[in-house]
């Protein structure tokens, strides 16, 4: 039974698409058709699949660089690989099988934090210094009616948390260690009523330089993003034009900036299928956006990302113009239950990766070099 409240619809939401229900298998091998969007012809990247070792669903990827990419998924799972992928290896956490590793940090191939979503009690935080051998609880949420969805670092010791509002206040925790978390939701604008993330693909929040961050939220009347620019101790909110949002099952899903000032950010209605208007951008800093080209693919954005490894140091372009700067930096990939896509230049034209459906997370090591996580325990890596 679903409950009738806005959270309790978006909490039974949430679980029928952690099982993989969000689109039907039928809509999900539909052709996906070209909603208004000009493809722009372009040299296709390389898209290889490879073998993952499990045939869980992979909820987020983290590469640390091009050889060592680490993943989380379904049933507590995580997955890491050594050599670009040649070979993973996938492993259950002891004790963790009900859990569900809505994402993962790397660090290092020994070093990595995991993230799982739930309500109450099965959100939880872990970290492992030996490569996944042993992991050590870091924190667990106690309050039954919250539910954790997504975090990003600064650094590997510097990190922030992102988890639905609970009685029109944000539960944001942060950690300057890497070992202790701490509540600064306080810090945080009043919560609109049943306001949230989505934990589709570990990419609600994203952090740039030292001090940036950003905090993607939906499931209320009004789509908006959540920004600070001193590491969370004061933050702004701005409404986006992500459509369609204002229920329980639709809003913002994915964030990514590429710079101080430029940013993406992917969503529409992780519940349906259809053209959505599902991608938008902003060239200050998230405090306006503009929507875009949507994707070529149908359905809602759960995982958008620039082609950058997000551990290195961002550099400006130092060009204002909508088409200035280096064609790398402005590379997208965006990806869904409905399809996967890449834009050239931040969302103005599309180019859909053929074959490649109910992929949820992406996430690059270099500007050439990335992969995606999918359905039944499937990875593809990408390479442009």
């Amino acid at each position: 039974m679903i409950a009738k409240s806005p959270r309790g619809v978006r909490l039974a939401v949430a679980a029928a698409i952690a099982a993989g229900v969000g689109c039907s298998p039928e809509q999900r091998s539909l052709s996906v058709g070209t909603p208004a969007t000009e493809l722009r012809s372009a040299p296709q990247p390389a898209v290889t699949p490879q073998e993952s070792g499990t045939t869980v669903r992979f909820y987020a990827v983290s590469p640390v660089n091009a050889k060592v990419v680490w993943a989380s998924g379904n049933l507590g799972t995580f997955a890491r690989t050594l050599d670009g992928g040649q070979t993973w290896v996938s492993r259950v956490m002891p004790g963790a099988e009900a859990l569900q590793f809505r994402d993962v940090e790397a660090v290092s191939k020994d070093v990595a934090y995991l993230l799982s979503a739930g309500v109450g009690e099965d959100s939880r935080i872990f970290k492992t210094v030996d490569g996944g051998d042993h992991w050590t609880e870091q924190i667990r949420n106690t309050d039954s009616n919250g539910f954790w969805d997504c975090f990003a670092f600064w650094t590997p010791r510097r990190g922030i948390l992102m988890g639905d509002s609970v009685n029109n206040r944000f539960p944001i925790h942060r950690t300057t260690d890497g070992q202790r978390w701490v509540d600064i939701g306080d810090r945080l604008p009043r919560a609109q009523d049943g306001e949230g993330a989505f934990a589709a693909s570990g990419t609600c929040a994203a952090t740039q330089g030292g001090s940036n961050a950003w905090l993607a939220t939906g499931a209320a009347a009004v789509a908006r993003i959540l920004r600070t620019t001193d590491g969370g101790n004061t933050w702004r909110s701005s409404a986006t034009p992500i459509q369609p949002q204002g229920t329980p099952t639709s809003g913002n899903v994915s964030v990514d900036f590429r710079d101080a000032r430029r940013g993406i950010v992917g969503g529409g209605d992780v519940a349906a299928a259809g053209p959505q208007m599902n991608v938008a951008r902003s060239r200050d800093g998230g405090a306006t956006w503009t929507l875009t080209t949507p994707t070529p693919y149908e359905g809602a954005v759960f995982g958008i990302t620039y082609t950058r490894n997000h551990r290195e140091d961002d550099a400006e372009d130092g060009d204002d113009d909508d088409d200035g700067g280096d064609q790398a930096l402005r590379r997208v990939v965006a990806t869904g239950p409905g399809g996967a896509a890449w834009s050239p230049d931040e969302g103005k034209s599309w180019n859909l990766l053929a074959g490649i459906t109910n992929c949820w997370a992406v996430a690059f090591a270099t500007q050439r070099t990335g992969w995606l996580g999918c359905g039944a325990g499937r990875i593809f890596r990408i390479d442009f």
